[in-house]
């Protein structure tokens, strides 16, 4: 990770997230993975009729199908660049085929190769490009989005991201895990009122999700 300059707004990640309690960000394959499986399986579907069902991007459904492949088995570099053959990689498909649904979630799938693959800070551009407005796969992105600026070092634009992340989505999936990250981020901005009311959120709204099981502990943290 490239070493950053330190402000009250932005701060060495690997820092101010050492605690054994900051599990998740600090493992970006958990929290990424979560997003890699909800777009690839659980919002493939909708993507194809929400983006790209349209007769005039059916070449480029094409070519992101081909993407999408590549993408599911883990060949971030290969679906962001293209390989040797026809396919140009996410990255081309978002620049040549802009203005196009395809190239609003090439622009996703970009984003999420390059956070996968320890590139933040060139993630957040293509990230920040994609748009949608469904209740899953639009608020992961923007978790993905949190994650790529908490890794940058701005703790401040990451916990924001995923508090709004988690209202989106309002999910059990999702949401706990993303307000969870975002309490720790604000423990270690010393803003635990912020933590706590994420915290509380986990345990009164998502309460049978895996975090709300010992979200007590995190609570009674913050409130010491």
């Amino acid at each position: 990770m490239a070493e950053q300059k330190q402000n009250p707004n932005s701060v060495d990640v690997e820092e101010a997230l050492s605690s054994s309690e900051a599990y998740i960000i600090k493992n970006k394959k958990t929290i990424i993975g979560v997003i890699i499986a909800l777009v690839v399986i659980i919002g493939g579907y909708a993507l194809y009729h929400n983006y790209i069902a349209e007769p005039k991007e059916q070449k480029a459904s094409t070519m992101l199908a081909k993407g999408q492949e590549y993408f599911s088995m883990g060949q971030y570099e290969i679906a962001l660049n293209g390989d040797s053959l026809n396919y140009k990689g996410f990255a081309k498909i978002a620049s040549e085929e802009s203005g196009t649904d395809a190239a609003n979630l090439a622009n996703a799938y970009a984003g999420l190769c390059l956070a996968q693959t320890g590139k933040y800070e060139e993630a957040i551009p293509y990230l920040e490009k994609f748009s949608g407005d469904d209740q899953m796969v639009a608020p992961s992105v923007k978790g993905a989005l949190g994650n790529c600026y908490a890794h940058k070092g701005d703790l401040e634009k990451a916990a924001s991201l995923l508090v709004e992340a988690a209202n989106e989505t309002d999910s059990h999936s999702l949401s706990p895990i993303f307000l969870l990250q975002a309490g720790e981020i604000y423990e270690k901005l010393g803003k635990n009122e912020e933590a706590i009311k994420a915290y509380q959120t986990i345990k009164d709204k998502y309460f049978n999700s895996y975090q709300a099981y010992e979200i007590d502990k995190y609570i009674n943290r913050a409130s010491k």
